[in-house]
């Protein structure tokens, strides 16, 4: 049912929990499902320096938000801004149609982080 990828996310969720010291904590949640992502990102010289995550929600909603935080410190925030869930779902090795909405909050979560960081300048 879910691919090798998905479940590795999941079993091995990369940057969970909180930073301290963010510039920016964000939050996203699917109100059809009730799954919930939180960021929490530093932000520096106009890139994400760190992030965290922190989901509440189905196997997928929580391996998407692992998958996304590796994503969002190997590329810029232009690149970030264009980021759809069709991405995250080819991240992930593929979705069920029924756990699309976890790539869904997952991007929401990013729309978020990245309205806060063009405000904050």
């Amino acid at each position: 049912m879910y691919s090798e990828t998905l479940l590795d996310h999941f079993h091995h969720p990369r940057n969970v929990g909180e930073i301290a010291e963010a510039s920016l904590v964000v939050e996203a949640s699917n109100p059809v499902c009730g799954d919930l992502m939180k960021l929490w990102a530093v932000v520096r010289e106009g890139g994400i320096q760190e992030v965290k995550f922190k989901a509440a929600g189905c196997v997928p909603s929580v391996a998407c938000g692992s998958w996304l935080t590796e994503a969002i410190l190997s590329r810029s925030l232009e690149e970030l801004s264009t980021l759809t869930p069709d991405q995250v779902d080819a991240g992930m090795g593929g979705l069920p149609p029924a756990s699309r909405h976890a790539a869904v909050l997952a991007v929401d979560a990013l729309k978020r982080l990245l309205e806060r960081i063009r405000h904050s300048d």
